[in-house]
């Protein structure tokens, strides 16, 4: 049991057992995104309605395109004339292949101490802890000292076409009186060499560049020489792409992360060659070993449609990400592998983002962690993908990403983001919800 600053008496038990209970229930509704448009969020709506309906709390269900839906609620603020704070979420995922996994993907299943399924760490966690806490708020009689704009985009894992980028298009009269935001990949834990515990808060995210590349040629009889191939050319193209080796860039956010990281294993920082430090930090290097340079990885080939026949043309599909402030590198590096046969169109691009690690949110946050893990050491991270951040920032929202887990030392998180056998540490959920709860208090 905690109390609140204006009296009322949070059950902290209840929280946790309310948080639990959300997330294997939100699991068992299979919210899948297939990508091009194929998605339904309808269910997985209704019930973040109902369990706000629940308790008292208002809700809009915002339909963008058949069984697209996104959730809107306000929580009222003592002080509604303070700029509020979005919280959100997004309620898709991606699919899962039963066959791969060890237990059902949908099933919500307690078991070795974690909850498992799709979407356990991306991100019905996280939407379970934002709902189990303003659903204790509400039955204490708690309000926040501003107010707090509840959402739960659709389509996150598409591309936002349907959720965040449609409102932030079509009704931006929602954020109106918001300026910060918080949501997903953020706030968990890192062990590093030593056992210092970071807790790794997303202020920076890569921007996007999907880009289509086209060979044109000479099509023909698979038997003939043809010095015109489509696909010889885009082949090469592909693998000059694929294979080269992007220079190592230093961002505010990159520099601070790594500069502590450095100071707590007691080795150099050098901003040119910052390779050596990530053998730290077990395996968060996958995904923060992609921000320290810009990438593009080729996602999709197609080209012919007969084995003795060479097609006309060949086309590709790269997946380019690139860093704050470094998007005419990756523009200008791409065109040149590409070579001058190539056409390059521009299928996808949405912006990087790099805020301060710095303010009173930043401030509530860190307060927040070390209230429940005294130990941990709050720093700045720049995520290789992207959230609906991203969307809201079009509207001057600065977004952070924080959904607070504290994870296994030997626990490699980063795998279980798409990955097979997804799962999230119940102790780690409850102590997720517990800084959450504080943090909101205080933010």
């Amino acid at each position: 049991m905690t109390t609140t600053n204006s009296g009322p008496i949070i059950d902290i038990q209840a929280l946790e057992a309310d948080c639990i209970r959300l997330c294997q229930e939100m699991i068992r509704i299979p919210s899948v995104n297939y990508g091009e448009g194929k998605g339904d969020e309808r269910a997985m709506a209704e019930y973040v309605a109902a369990q706000l309906t629940e308790v008292g709390i208002t809700s809009e269900l915002i339909e963008t395109a058949p069984n697209r839906f996104n959730v809107v609620a306000t929580v009222r603020g003592r002080n509604p004339e303070r700029p509020g704070l979005v919280v959100h979420g997004h309620l898709d995922v991606v699919p899962a292949n039963p066959d791969d996994w060890s237990v059902d993907p949908f099933s919500g299943l307690i078991k070795d101490g974690f909850i498992w399924g799709r979407g356990a760490v991306d991100m019905k966690d996280m939407n379970a802890m934002i709902l189990a806490t303003v659903r204790a708020w509400a039955r204490a009689g708690y309000v926040p000292t501003r107010n707090i704009l509840l959402v739960f985009f659709a389509d996150e894992e598409a591309g936002s076409v349907f959720g965040s980028h449609w409102l932030v298009n079509n009704r931006p009269e929602i954020f109106d009186g918001y300026t910060e935001a918080v949501s997903e990949v953020g706030g968990f834990s890192v062990t590093i060499t030593g056992g210092h515990r970071l807790y790794l808060i997303e202020g920076a995210q890569k921007g996007i560049q999907w880009l289509k590349l086209t060979a044109k040629g000479e099509a023909g009889h698979g038997s003939f020489i043809n010095k015109s191939n489509a696909v010889t050319r885009l082949s090469a193209a592909i693998a000059r792409i694929g294979s080269y080796e992007w220079p190592q860039l230093e961002t505010k956010t990159g520099g601070k992360l790594f500069r502590k990281i450095a100071e707590l294993v007691g080795e150099p920082y050098d901003p040119t060659n910052v390779r050596p430090l990530l053998r730290h930090i077990g395996g968060a290097a996958r995904m923060i070993g992609a921000t320290i340079q810009n990438t593009a990885n080729p996602t999709m080939l197609e080209a012919g449609y007969k084995a003795n026949v060479i097609p006309q043309s060949a086309s590709a599909v790269v997946d380019g990400r690139f860093l704050p402030e470094f998007e005419d590198q990756l523009a200008s590096t791409i065109r040149e592998l590409a070579g001058p046969d190539i056409e390059i169109e521009l299928l996808v691009r949405d912006v990087a983002l790099e805020v301060d690690f710095a303010g009173p949110l930043v401030d509530a946050m860190s307060a927040a962690i070390q209230s429940e893990d005294p130990e941990g050491i709050p720093v700045p991270y720049l995520m290789s993908g992207g959230t609906d951040n991203k969307a809201l920032s079009a509207l001057g929202i600065v977004g952070y990403g924080f959904s607070p887990v504290r994870l296994p030392a030997d626990l490699d998180f980063f795998a279980l983001f798409h990955g097979v056998d997804e799962r999230v540490p119940l102790e780690g959920l409850t102590f997720g919800v517990r800084v959450l709860n504080t943090f909101l208090q205080n933010a």
